[in-house]
């Protein structure tokens, strides 16, 4: 996975709990859902990144010639 969609989820992930605690503090329950499925979306791209990279060096392992 790149530094840079690492970072872009760290990001996502962050933005989805201050939505979440400032929707708990103002008792604003759809800005605490909003956060959640941030933090949830965040949660799945790293799943799939690290999908990307356990195929690629498992495909790297397969070809490399040593």
């Amino acid at each position: 996975m790149s530094m840079s969609d690492r970072a872009s989820n760290a990001a996502e992930d962050l933005k989805g709990k201050a939505k979440e605690g400032a929707g708990k503090a103002t008792g604003d329950e759809q800005l605490e859902a909003e956060g959640r499925i941030d933090q949830l979306k965040a949660g799945a791209k790293d799943k799939v990144e690290d999908a990307k990279d356990a195929v690629a060096s498992t495909f790297n392992d397969a070809t490399d010639d040593d």
